[in-house]
């Protein structure tokens, strides 16, 4: 049993507390939040400790792992304070708001024997296995041209100030509409892409405000609601990846390769539909009749159905996973930080790895309305 604490009880912390009881390893001690109200509502909602203050929790010689749930502007703060602590780290993404000061906290970990992950952890599914498989087998040949799209659709339009999480915890639109859509949705995409495809060696990227007016209270300058980046990987791929909170929803992964083309539909559903197609598969009677239907009453290709053979993979689906949208197990990343600290591999998003993903966000991000060319100084 590894014993865990909350620092953050905001929003997300509902996602992760809703996935907890997939990992009976994992023990929530406690919780943490600056502000009281937003403490006292999360534990005495799950029935779990409230520490009083961000060092008592620190102090707590029972906490194995604390994961930084708090604002991504206060990340870099309480993370550093979490390491100085000489407790494991995993915080949401991204690390930090800085890549200079991400490095800085990699290497105080470092020194101080301390493991640090970071999430998402919607990469951790029996479908991303399969597909791994499935590439590395050489299933379509070499990946050539990979289409990733995180498009969340024009959230700003909706009644978000209404939303709430399970234990009443207020969306954080606001927030996300100053963070931008390439930190808070891009990681999502590109955790898929590097661990498919390798590290990435330079992009292409462009970022922008295209709806500077998103009805929000506050005069904050607002981040990107668009971006869009061309990866070169280093081992020849090269994958194009749009984010934005303006399009209409589109989570999905296209993999072009040599001989076929692998398709997963949402990269936030732990159980998205995948499917396989080879060059030269014949059609299906099935897709040569959805074929002409489509054609006869000019409905868009594959709104019937879409070509290729499903994917198989493991049938095992967690006990507990959030509401649509976010069909992610979140505490995955947790647990298998857990993993690593009783002797298993080190969690992919963990070390320089994370911190190569990390790098990747903030360039796409900071890219703005002129692009340039960006090579990766990370080399994991």
């Amino acid at each position: 049993m590894t014993s865990i604490a909350f620092v953050g009880t905001g929003f997300v912390a509902d996602y992760y507390a809703t996935t907890l009881r997939n990992h009976p390893e994992l023990m929530l001690a406690g919780a943490f939040d600056s502000s009281p109200d937003a403490l006292r509502r999360f534990t005495g909602f799950y029935g779990v400790r409230a520490y009083a203050s961000l060092e008592d929790l620190l102090a707590d010689p029972a906490i194995e792992i604390v994961v930084n749930l708090t604002s991504v502007e206060s990340h870099h703060a309480v993370s550093l304070a979490v390491i100085e602590a000489g407790k494991h780290l995993y915080s949401e993404k991204p690390l930090t708001l800085d890549f200079e000061a991400a490095a800085d906290l990699l290497e105080r970990a470092r020194q101080r024997g301390v493991l640090v992950a970071t999430a998402p952890a919607n990469a951790l599914t029996p479908l991303h296995a399969a597909i791994s498989s499935l590439v590395s087998g050489g299933a379509i040949g070499a990946p050539k041209l990979v289409y990733a799209a995180m498009e969340d659709g024009a959230v700003f339009r909706d009644e978000w100030r209404t939303w709430r999480s399970r234990s009443g915890a207020p969306w954080p639109g606001e927030d996300e509409f100053v963070v931008g859509c390439t930190l808070e949705h891009a990681v999502y995409a590109i955790v898929w892409l590097v661990s498919l495809l390798g590290p990435v060696d330079s992009m292409t990227a462009y970022s922008t405000l295209c709806f500077p007016d998103k009805g929000q209270s506050g005069h904050e300058p607002l981040g990107p609601d668009f971006s869009v980046a061309m990866l070169n990987f280093r081992d020849g791929a090269v994958a194009r990846l749009t984010s934005g909170l303006c399009a209409p929803k589109d989570r999905s992964l296209t993999i072009m390769g040599e001989t076929g083309t692998i398709t997963v539909d949402d990269l936030w559903n732990f159980n998205s539909p995948a499917r396989i197609e080879r060059n030269g598969d014949a059609r299906s009677l099935r897709l040569r009749l959805a074929g002409r239907i489509e054609r006869r009453f000019n409905l868009a290709a594959g709104r019937i159905a879409r070509p290729g053979a499903p994917i198989a993979v493991d049938p095992a689906t967690p006990a507990a996973l959030p509401g649509f949208p976010s069909r992610i197990d979140f505490c995955g990343g947790i647990a298998a930080l857990a993993a690593a600290l009783r002797g298993g591999p080190a969690p992919f998003m963990s070390g320089e790895m994370a911190l190569h993903v990390t790098e990747i966000a903030l360039a796409i991000s900071k890219a703005g309305p002129q692009g340039g060319h960006y090579r990766l100084k990370t080399r994991p």
